[in-house]
């Protein structure tokens, strides 16, 4: 089976997020400065340029903003995982940052785990970890525990 490929996690823009990731905790860059809030991560703020920022924790909790349905082609280390699904997640407390996210069954499940007939924009969603190597673990997103998927 070929590798998935995995996100650089010594970049210095992402290196806090990918800390935060393997401590099983989410988090979003905010400016020294102003208090914006951002993701992704970038070396200045994106509303007062600043080049001061710091980690703050996420509470984890957000609803599907879009999805999409992957077919393929795909790289190889997904070829056996099509279609599944992508989804676009808004933050329930900073419903300005969206983040990028597979949609799980349950935390370590496969990301095809969930139909996409049972994905729906506003879908309450929760966040997990699944370590994938020894420096990376992914936040992926769980349906909320009080929604059932109904395809």
């Amino acid at each position: 089976m070929t590798a998935i490929p995995l996100p650089y996690g010594d970049d210095p823009d992402t290196k806090g997020f990918w800390d935060a990731t393997r401590d099983k905790r989410l988090v979003v860059q905010r400016c020294k400065a102003c208090s914006h809030c951002q993701f992704p991560p970038h070396p200045f703020c994106a509303q007062c340029a600043h080049d001061e920022t710091e980690w703050v924790e996420a509470a984890g909790r957000g609803q599907v903003w879009s999805f999409g349905i992957a077919h393929g082609p795909t790289l190889p280390g997904f070829q056996n995982l099509v279609p599944y699904p992508m989804i676009v997640v808004e933050l329930e407390e900073r419903p300005h940052i969206r983040m990028v996210g597979s949609l799980v069954a349950a935390p370590d499940a496969s990301i095809n785990s969930v139909p996409a007939s049972a994905i729906r924009i506003g879908l309450p969603v929760d966040i997990t970890f699944t370590a994938v190597s020894d420096d990376i673990t992914l936040p992926r997103w769980m349906p909320r525990a009080s929604e059932s998927l109904k395809p």
